[in-house]
Order: C-alpha cells, then sequence, then structure tokens
C-alpha cells in the first residue's frame, strides 16, 4: 500500500469532525422546533449543501474578475443558520421550550435555501480567463502583409564634396631654368634652323634636346634659347 495512501491528513479528520458536530447541532435544533422524523435530518443537509454551493460560486466568479456578491450573501445566510444552530445548542437555548421565533424561523428555512440555490444554480457560467499557453495559435494559412521597404533618402548619402583646390603654400615652385654653355647654346639655334629649314615647322625643345644627348631635365634650357 502506497505510503501516501496509508498517511492520515489531519486537515481532513478535522474537516470529518467539524462537520459531524455542525450536522448534529443542526438536527437538534431542527428536532427541538418541531421537526420531527427525516425532517430533522433534511435540515442540515439544506444548510450545508447552500454554504458549498455558495462557496465554489464565490471562488468561481473571484478567478473570472467578477463581483460575487449574490454567492457572499448567500454563503453568509448559510454561515449563519450553521453557526446559529451550533450556538443555541451550547446550553444558552432551553431546547424543551423553543421560542416562537425560532420555530418560525426553523419552519421558513426551506423556501429561503430553495431560493438560493435557485438563484445559484441559474446564474451564468463565468468564462475562465484565458491563459498564455491556451491561447491560440495565428492561422497559418492566412497571407501576412509584405514587409515594406523604406524608399532611399536622398539625404542619406551626402554628396562628396569637390576636391579642395591645391594650396599655392604647399605647391613646389618651378624648378629653375639651367644656364647652358655658349658654344652649347649655338649648336641648339644651329640645329633648330636646320629642322626649320627641312621641315618648315620650328623645332621641338625635346627633338633638340635628344639630338645633344641632353637629360629630359634640360628641355626647359633648350626651349628658352629656341
Amino acid at each position: 500500500m502506497p505510503a501516501r495512501l496509508a498517511r492520515v491528513d489531519a486537515v481532513i479528520v478535522q474537516a470529518v469532525i467539524a462537520g459531524a458536530l455542525s450536522f448534529a447541532h443542526l438536527h437538534d435544533l431542527a428536532e427541538a422546533a418541531g421537526q420531527g422524523g427525516w425532517k430533522a435530518w433534511a435540515y442540515p443537509v439544506s444548510v450545508d449543501l447552500l454554504l458549498v454551493a455558495a462557496w465554489r460560486r464565490m471562488r468561481a466568479h473571484q478567478r473570472a474578475g467578477q463581483p460575487a456578491g449574490g454567492a457572499r450573501l448567500w454563503f453568509l445566510v448559510a454561515l449563519s443558520a450553521s453557526l446559529g444552530a451550533n450556538v443555541a445548542t451550547a446550553g444558552l437555548l432551553d431546547l424543551d421550550r423553543v421560542p416562537a421565533s425560532l420555530r418560525v424561523v426553523v419552519a421558513g428555512w426551506p423556501a429561503v435555501a430553495f431560493f438560493g440555490g435557485t438563484l445559484l444554480a441559474h446564474e451564468p457560467r463565468t468564462p475562465e480567463k484565458p491563459s498564455a499557453s491556451m491561447s491560440p495559435a495565428p492561422d497559418a494559412e492566412q497571407p501576412s502583409a509584405p514587409p515594406t521597404v523604406d524608399e532611399p533618402q536622398r539625404d542619406a548619402f551626402p554628396a562628396s564634396p569637390p576636391p579642395a583646390a591645391p594650396d599655392a603654400a604647399t605647391t613646389p615652385p618651378p624648378a629653375p631654368v639651367v644656364a647652358l654653355p655658349p658654344a652649347l647654346v649655338d649648336r641648339v639655334r644651329a640645329l633648330a634652323a636646320e629642322h626649320h629649314a627641312t621641315t618648315g615647322h620650328p623645332a621641338d625643345p625635346d627633338v633638340v634636346r635628344v639630338r645633344l644627348g641632353l637629360p629630359p631635365s634640360m628641355t626647359p634650357a633648350v626651349a628658352a634659347h629656341l
């Protein structure tokens, strides 16, 4: 036999004892008020059923976040009937001489309990709050809206600035013209005259420089004497 089944819960035992005592007190009070036979046993059943039904309906309203005023009212009525019977049978009331007002209350209890039970039974069902795990999944066949593509903004990529003009302070000065010796100057002029007589066009400084065997840096000096 499992250990959990063999273990006796103290709360359940206490609830059974308290329920049995309350049941007996209600029976004794109903019998003393003139309700004999099976009717005296039906009173505690009626009170306890109304108490449990009102409690369950009240908890259902609270879980759903709705007002539970009606269920709380009938719960207090049934609790008052049970508590009143327990106090009345504690020696404060002579059960052999029950007052007429108490006889009226006991006799009218079935109608009150029937009315309260009918109202609780015909209350609209309170829907439970949907949990996160029970939320409906989105329809897989429903087409989703295409993602919007933002148009490129004109100012997003600014135009590159124009190249800055070279600074005169940073520009290297032109190389000075190298002076040619007089003999070489005569040779340059002779070649230029020969080229002009042959072709009819002025001589090119680079051509004269090449014929003289001078380096490229001497081209400005040759051009200065043409």
